[in-house]
This record gives C-alpha cells, structure tokens and sequence, in this order.
C-alpha cells in the first residue's frame, strides 16, 4: 500500500513538473511573440506597427458589403478622362467635362436621378455660376423662407456639376428644401482663398432674400473645409452668421491631419494627405498653417463665432481625425455641434446612394437644418 502510495505521489510530481515545464514553455514562446510583433515606440511617441490583415467590420451587413465590393470594382475600372493629378490650368476645363460625361453615364447617378424627383436650374447668383435644385412638386411650405447652400467635394480641383449633384439631390429631395449648389474656383486655375470670395458672393446675394438664420450651408470633403473656411471668411468681412453649417469628410483642418491621415494612408495605399501635402496643393500655394481663413480650427476666436455646426465622419474616413478635432474646438467655445461617425466605412462614403448608411445621413442632414433653421 505505502508503494503504490509512492508511486502516486511519484507520478504527481513528475506531473507537475510536466506541466511546469509546458506552461513555462507556453509563457516563453508567448514572450518570444509578443516581443517579436509587439509596435517598437520611439521616444517621441511615433509607433512603428507591425503588418496585420484589417477585415471589413463585423458590423456591416451583407448587403453594405455587396454595395462596397461594386464600389470597390468600380474604383479598380480603368479611368477614361485624363489625369488632374500636375495638369496645366488650361486643360483643366477639357478634364472636367471628360469626367462630367463619363459621371453622367454611371449607374450609381442615374439611380439618383431616378430615384430622387429633383429639377436643375442652372442659375447666376452673385455673378458666380450655381445650380439650384427643387423637388418637382416645389418645395414644402415650412420651407419657402429657408435655402441651403451646397459647396461640392472634389480635392478643390473636381466635383462641379457632378459630386455636386450626389451632394444636393438628396437633401433636396428629402428635405423638401431649395439647394444652391455653388461651381466655385477651384485649383489650378485659381488659389485659396478664391473659393472662400465665390461663397461669400452667392451668400451676399442670398441675404437680399433669405434671413441669415434661414441660411443653412453644407459640404463634403473639399466642401466640408469650404464650409469652415467660409463661416471664417464671413467673419472677415463682417457678414452674418448662418443659421447652421454641416462639416462632413473635413472640417477646419486639413483632411489628413492627425492619426486618421496614416491609418487611410495605410488602408489605401496612396500618399499621406496631412499638412505638408496641403503646402504643395495648388489650391493653398502661398498660405500658412496657422491662418484661420485656411484653417479655422487654430483660431478659438473663430470657433467661438461658429453657428451650430453637424459633423459628419467614419471610421475609415483619412479625415476621421479632422472632423472630431474640429467637433472638440467647437464644444470647448461653447458652440452647439453635433457630430455623427459612421462604422466601417470610408471617406465620403453616403456619395454612394445605394448604402442604406447614405440613406440615414441624408435623414441626419435634413433633421438637423430643420431644428436649426429659422421658420
């Protein structure tokens, strides 16, 4: 009985030892990799990441992931129109129109055309070319006294008479409101702050007939730091504030300043858009980073005197970044913002109208000038 008693506690032992030596063995490899992927910091807080696989996120649908596989197709179909990428200003014009025509014939705008019951009326407004677009039955009676003013995406180079109209149609149709979209000068042709001068312009006029609290405006990308730079710009030159702004894709910073700019950079494969890219946009040729006409986020003065302020963003958006930062400034000044970030989703995501994520920001939009406005 005492041997099998010793031989019990024998093999107990020898057990235990077993087990010891794989677990000490688990926690040594577990170190060896941890140590071996684990992001190498820099003293001054840079990180070097390790490559790793990003999947689309668990929380898109099916059907979203359907729509970004056919958007995805579509980005990857050989282009038509030649490059704006270092075109000289004279062929700029040429460039556009390619674009607009080949624009016109894709699936994803004529569905919108369908789809949304708008007019085009192509209108001068402050001597600055614009289109106005109307739901066909005209517009809903709380909202004869209130416009909205559309300043398209597009890199301050593209997207006249076409993002524009992915822009605008939407809201129009849904928000039963009168949009003004304005073709403002755009790069290379002309530089910062042209695009600012042209808004003004077209609010100028507007005012002769709108109240400033009845005057919403609204962008996405290039127009949602339009849309920044021109409340700044109104300030300037002593205008009125509106009644409310949307900042979405952007906001008073550029696009990729801040963590998102690398992350999308990582994602995308194309060049880091931060600061020292915006210095080399022709656009921005000759202005300074800390100047809160080109940037109205590094002047707290200038965010204190902001209307209320939607902002719209996603979480693979380059200027995830730009838009939360500039949402922060806006609360430190007391200013009312709102601020909305879609999941799993990149930049300028809702011009894709078949995204049911587009549907819900065209809602967001319309609520959020319909509770700002003035009747």
């Amino acid at each position: 009985m005492k041997q099998i008693l010793s031989r019990i506690r024998l093999a107990g032992r020898v057990g235990l030892a077993i087990y010891c030596s794989i677990a000490a063995s688990g926690m040594a490899l577990a170190q060896k990799t941890t140590e071996v992927n684990a992001p190498r910091v820099e003293q001054d807080g840079t990180i070097h990441v390790p490559a790793f696989l990003l999947p689309e996120s668990s929380f898109l649908s099916e059907e979203t992931r359907r729509e970004l596989k056919d958007s995805r197709d579509l980005a990857a179909a050989p282009k038509t129109c030649p490059s704006m990428e270092g075109a000289k200003p004279a062929d700029m014009p040429s460039i556009r129109k390619c674009e607009a025509d080949a624009f016109y014939e894709t699936t994803s705008y004529k569905k919108v055309r369908d789809r949304y019951e708008v007019v085009m009326t192509p209108e001068k407004v402050g001597g600055v070319y614009t289109e106005v677009f109307t739901l066909t039955q005209g517009v809903a009676r709380k909202n004869k006294k209130r416009v909205l003013i559309n300043v398209h995406g597009g890199a301050f180079t593209g997207g006249s008479r076409t993002i524009s109209h992915l822009e605008s149609i939407p809201i129009a149709s849904v928000g039963k409101i009168k949009v003004v979209s304005i073709d403002y000068r755009m790069a290379p042709e002309y530089k910062f702050p042209a695009a600012s001068e042209d808004v003004a312009a077209v609010y100028r006029e507007l005012l002769k007939t709108y109240e400033p609290k009845n005057i919403g405006i609204y962008g996405c990308s290039a127009g949602g730091l339009l849309t920044a730079e021109a409340v700044a710009w109104f300030q300037k030159e002593k205008l009125p504030r509106p009644g409310a702004v949307g900042m979405f894709c952007a906001a008073g910073s550029y696009y990729g300043e801040g963590d998102s700019g690398h992350f999308a950079a990582a994602l995308s494969g194309h060049p880091l858009v931060n600061l020292a890219a915006a210095q080399k946009h022709p656009y921005f040729k000759d202005t300074v980073a800390d100047d809160p006409q080109v940037f109205p986020v590094r002047s707290a003065q200038v965010m204190a005197q902001f209307p209320p302020s939607l902002l719209i963003t996603s979480t693979r958006d380059l200027a995830l970044s730009s838009v939360v930062h500039m949402h922060s400034c806006l609360v430190a000044q007391g200013v009312e913002a709102e601020l909305h970030v879609w999941e799993g989703l990149g930049h300028a995501f809702y011009f894709n109208p078949d995204l049911t994520q587009s549907r819900e920001v065209y809602e967001v939009i319309v609520k959020f000038f319909d509770r700002h406005l003035g009747r």
